[in-house]
């Protein structure tokens, strides 16, 4: 079976490709065409035949269905675990079962996001409550434990296995401990309730952050009304308005939005408190420490230690940016010149515009879908000997033509090595949220949406082009800090002219992207790069204090203590920013992740891709090092493969701080003149 037909999948998963061109693209290769094409409705699309091939899944009641069956074979898979002589057989039974529930959980996870029938994300709801609630008691199973401790107990056998299935064995075991599996059964039944009970404060936190909050007209100048949603004698705010021009609209989005709320307040508390519970029932001093063992960063004072050393490298830079944004703004409003936190993302936007004509409109007819797809297909062939190939939607496969949606990856089916020798596909998801197509112009990207396009691309390759063993350790299946090395990297492709040359085309004339117009965006993503970077600092900050030690003082207060230190502009009062924190449900103690992912891949770029973007050998070694082995392999035994060395946590401040230096993307801008 081919390595490469799973990209197949891939696509078909989210595009429906029999298309009508239009009129005015240049000529594309067949994937080029077949996204830069306006979907023709099928009449036989939408027939109950089972979403993604899942025949059950052509209504909601089949949710109930696979369910079922999953929880069979559950009950059969773990009377096999208990019952065989320990060998390599426990850990393919253990994975056989964990492939069982995540191929009904994923699926589920995804639907209840994306569907847009709220009888199916209802439904979705319940089996992924219903999975979980069943992993957390498989976790508790002391006879289920004890097959796999004879395992990992008998060294002869160990020493017998090959590396991965030792480490999958391992991870397994992990996770048992992490459930308090050597707690005494009160305390077991203790645990399980936790998780219970966090899942439902979870799901509970998340619909909250997103929720709008509501002032009545009467508060609020009239001129300003009409930037938000009008309801009766109430005006609805949801969300911050970060790129309004008018300080007043963005000062009243950012007071009202980010208002404090007692109820959401408690929730949260109340999961914190939960998880704080859980990690000093299992024997661990707090959540964070339970956490990130196993991560790249191991422990919460490596974490603290990276983020301070950070921030104390960008001090003079953040300042800097700071001072530039506040002469900005005293420009735009002398009478009230004052850097407040709805300032940042607008004026640093601003200053980026103005120093280099960073208008996205100039930009979106060079990155057509087309062209971005038929971008990715020429760098993975070039880079891997893969193509990507554009299928048609199977009748039921799907809910809609056009569901396009980017902005995050999800992996419906993990891969696995089969009983008979053969692969099991992994099956994976974008959701797409691009511009309609219109009847003269295929859907145009900014280049924003380009690079986050690339981004969630090397989520998928990094799941696709997995070849693990086992699905417990496929592809993203791995630790967090560096589950986003692969799509930070797809980043930095994304904006090297090489690259970009390659594809970047006038969708009506032709004409390849300016390199002048790609040097300046490379440039602009620079400006007041130090103040975002510390933004960012201070919020893995935050979720690190709020997952550590327990605190006799509010989040709030807290959250006013580490904006102080860690980033500079002033609390305003009255709101509640970390109520708005949705990145705490599932990063919790792990959003530093995004820095020292891309750390990580700043260095892999340097290193490896800088001088050749496109060499096929370091495409394959960087497959071989990082991406075959997805959670199967230490992930700094794959940093340290691609890089011939282990870094210190010096090495990632540097990385990061020498991302900013203004004159590295220029060489690679000037390296083929």
């Amino acid at each position: 079976m081919s390595a490469y037909n799973p990209l197949l999948r891939l696509l078909r998963a989210r595009s429906a490709v029999t298309l009508r061109l239009c009129r005015k693209v240049t000529t594309w290769s067949p994937v080029g065409a077949a996204f830069n094409a306006q979907a023709v409705r099928r009449s036989d699309l939408f027939r109950k035949n089972g979403l993604f091939g899942v025949p059950e899944l052509s209504s909601t009641e089949g949710f109930d269905v696979i369910q079922e069956r999953a929880l069979l074979e559950t009950d059969q898979l773990v009377e096999k675990a208990c019952s065989s002589s320990p060998g390599a057989v426990t850990v393919e039974t253990f994975d056989k079962l964990s492939d069982s529930l995540c191929r009904v959980a994923d699926l589920a996870d995804f639907i209840k996001v994306a569907h847009p029938d709220p009888l199916y994300r209802e439904a979705a709801e319940k089996t992924c409550i219903n999975i979980g609630t069943t992993v957390e008691k498989l976790n508790t199973n002391v006879e289920l434990c004890k097959s796999l401790k004879n395992l990992l107990d008998n060294e002869e056998i160990m020493a017998k296995l090959d590396p991965e299935t030792r480490r999958v064995a391992e991870l397994f075991m992990f996770d048992f401990e992490i459930s308090g599996i050597h707690l005494d059964e009160k305390q077991r039944k203790e645990v399980v309730n936790l998780n219970v009970r966090l899942l439902d404060l979870s799901n509970k936190f998340l619909m909250g952050c997103h929720m709008p909050n509501r002032i009545d007209k009467r508060a609020l100048p009239h001129h300003i009304h009409q930037h938000f949603i009008n309801e009766g004698n109430y005006v609805q705010i949801g969300g911050l308005h970060a790129d309004a021009p008018d300080d007043l609209v963005r000062e009243v989005a950012y007071r009202i939005f980010l208002y404090s709320n007692g109820e959401m307040m408690h929730t949260l508390e109340e999961l914190l408190s939960c998880r704080n519970k859980l990690a000093r029932l299992v024997g661990y001093q707090s959540y964070s420490h339970r956490a990130l063992k196993g991560t790249m960063a191991k422990s919460p004072d490596t974490v603290m230690n990276f983020l301070q050393l950070l921030t104390d490298k960008l001090k003079d830079r953040t300042e800097k940016d700071f001072e530039m944004m506040k002469d900005m703004k005293t420009k735009f409003n002398p009478r009230n010149a004052d850097l407040m936190p709805w300032d940042h993302p607008y004026l640093s936007g601003v200053i980026r515009a103005e120093r280099f004509n960073i208008e996205p409109s100039l930009y979106s007819p060079y990155f057509s879908l087309g062209a971005c797809m038929e971008g990715l297909n020429s760098l993975f062939m070039q880079l891997f000997g893969v193509s990507l190939l554009a299928e048609q939607l199977n009748a039921g496969e799907v809910w809609s033509e056009d569901v396009r949606k980017l902005d995050c990856h999800f992996t419906i089916r993990g891969g696995r090595l089969l009983d008979d020798g053969q692969y099991q596909l992994p099956v994976v998801v974008l959701m797409l949220n691009l511009p309609h197509p219109t009847r003269s112009a295929p859907t145009l990207l900014t280049p924003a949406m380009m690079e986050n396009l690339f981004h969630e691309m090397g989520h998928a390759m990094h799941s696709m082009l997995g070849r693990t063993r086992y699905q417990h350790v496929t592809g993203t299946r791995c630790v967090t800090d560096f589950a986003e090395v692969p799509s930070i990297l797809m980043e930095y492709f994304a904006t090297d002219y090489r690259v970009i040359n390659q594809f970047a085309r006038h969708y009506q004339t032709g004409q390849p992207l300016p390199q002048s117009m790609v040097a300046r965006l490379c440039e602009s993503k620079k400006v007041c790069g130090a103040a975002d970077t510390q933004l960012q600092i201070f919020y893995a900050v935050l979720d690190q204090i709020y997952h550590g030690k327990p605190q006799s003082r509010s989040t709030t207060d807290i959250l006013i203590d580490m904006q102080q230190k860690y980033y500079g502009l002033p609390y305003v009062p009255n709101t509640a920013w970390q109520l708005r924190f949705s990145h705490l449900v599932g990063y919790g103690a792990k959003y530093y992740s995004y820095l020292m992912s891309r750390a990580v891949a700043s260095m892999v770029w340097r290193q490896c891709f800088h001088k050749d973007p496109l060499s096929r050998e370091t495409g394959e070694r960087y497959r071989r090092e990082m991406l075959a082995h997805g959670g199967g392999k230490e992930p700094m035994l794959m940093v340290e493969g691609m890089l011939q060395k282990r870094p210190s946590t010096e090495d990632f401040v540097d990385a990061l701080v020498s991302d900013l230096d203004p004159d590295f993307e220029t060489f690679i801008m000037d390296s083929d003149g």
